[in-house]
């Protein structure tokens, strides 16, 4: 069979796996379990084991539930709480504060967590009903909400990147200076959309803010900045060569944990032991997804599928952005029904050769790609942000939560765009800090 026809009848088989319920790691193995036992026969199998359990001998993999436990114990805390609290005493009388403030602790928070749902979860509970008594549009508050948690995938420390990072071999420290500028750019075109719907509205009387003391201002710092101190310190080991992204990872962690049974008195062993628990079955999960995806990425390029669609591509006359502006569609339709923990590690064999055909920056790429994932998570039919904003907040409908996120996706698609024209807001950080690729 061609192996492009061949690589068209995977997509179907792979859609209608995933779709029939079954986990993302185990529809992985089947269906590449399958295409080699039809094609390459019964044989094949024995190399499977090898292969799955090799994609696990990374000691880069050791960074991914490190991180995992380092934000689950910040969000077991009420960490976020007072991340929100803090920023709204100290923003208070700027106009429209309160959304500055809940956008501003959703990047902070999604930093010192990396997960997007948790971010939801945490500033959402305080700022959503927050801002409605305040006199903020439901869709404003709720869509605010929902499109700053997505930012956890972005800002670094993210286990996104770190997939992303060992899927294609990519340095994990450049990925994470690489995501730091955009995120900061899509706070700021957030906050931008949001002040305008709030000025829009007119409600500027409901708008003001409480008004606090300078000591009441104050006396809620302590228990903020060790979290912030924390990620500078992770950051400053990681790309001050003190230290391995995974030595890096460990290390947060321990704080983390330090940091939650001090000041938070979470020192109850049954606390303890739910942390560590999620943790780990979060980090099984993932690391699950990347050795079947490993094995999938064997089946494609065994089957020379791979390979003939980066022949493919580069025989074809279209413009480089054409084709972008194809794989840009690829990502977000996936996105809106798989995480992205799995788009990556399914897409990610197939694009790379594809994108440095094409003389895109893999590093550029993943930026890109990671914005396409956080579109995802506030799009139906899977949207999980939506759900928990929801769940949050279940008098305000599911359907004025998504009018309230599209603007957000529209600042996305905006930042993509930007993120086409000046790639430097991706490559200059990186380039900057650790010197230019060879």
């Amino acid at each position: 069979m061609d192996p492009l026809l061949l690589g068209a009848l995977v997509a179907v088989f792979t859609i209608l796996v995933l779709f029939s319920g079954i986990s993302v790691g185990a529809g992985l193995l089947v269906v590449a379990a399958g295409f080699l036992i039809v094609f390459d026969g019964m044989r094949s199998l024995s190399l499977l084991p090898e292969i799955f359990f090799g994609k696990l001998d990374n000691f880069a993999l050791l960074s991914i539930p490190m991180f995992i436990i380092m934000g689950a114990a910040i969000s077991s805390t009420r960490a976020g709480a007072d991340l929100y609290e803090a920023l709204e005493r100290w923003l208070t009388r700027v106009p429209g504060g309160l959304v500055i403030s809940n956008l501003g602790a959703c990047a902070l928070f999604a930093a010192m967590s990396g997960s997007s749902p948790a971010t939801c979860a945490a500033i959402g509970k305080m700022g959503i009903p927050e801002m409605r008594k305040r006199g903020y549009p439901d869709g404003v508050a709720a869509g605010s909400i929902a499109a700053g948690g997505t930012l956890g995938i972005l800002i670094p420390p993210s286990v996104t990147m770190i997939v992303y990072g060992i899927a294609t071999e990519t340095s994990i420290g450049r990925l994470f200076l690489a995501g730091v500028l955009p995120g900061l750019m899509l706070v700021m075109l957030f906050m931008a959309w949001s002040l305008y719907s709030t000025w829009r509205s007119g409600d500027t009387n409901l708008l003001s803010g409480a008004s606090y003391t300078w000591r009441q201002r104050i006396e809620i710092l302590p228990r903020v900045v060790p979290f912030i101190l924390i990620i500078l310190g992770v950051l400053y080991a990681l790309y001050g060569g003190v230290a391995t992204p995974s030595e890096t990872a460990a290390v947060g962690a321990l704080l983390c944990l330090l940091v939650a049974v001090v000041i938070y008195r979470l020192w109850n062993p049954r606390d303890l032991w739910v942390v560590l628990r999620d943790s780990t079955r979060e980090s099984v999960m993932i690391l699950f997804i990347i050795a079947a995806a490993g094995v999938f990425s064997y089946m494609l390029s065994s089957l020379f599928i791979t390979q003939s669609i980066a022949n493919w591509i580069g025989t074809l006359e279209a413009n480089r952005w054409v084709l972008m502006g194809a794989i840009n569609l690829f990502l977000l339709v996936a996105g809106f029904f798989l995480p992205p923990v799995a788009v990556i590690l399914m897409a990610a064999p197939i694009l790379l050769p594809i994108i440095t055909t094409a003389g895109f920056d893999p590093i550029w790429f993943a930026v890109v790609l990671t914005i396409n994932m956080e579109i995802g998570l506030i799009s139906p039919p899977v949207g999980l942000n939506l759900y928990v904003i929801n769940g949050i907040a279940p008098d305000i409908r599911l359907q004025t939560i998504l009018k309230g996120s599209l603007p957000f996706v529209a600042c996305m698609v905006l930042g993509i765009v930007l993120l086409c024209l000046f790639p430097g807001l991706a490559t200059w950080l990186p380039d900057a800090v650790m010197g230019p690729e060879l």
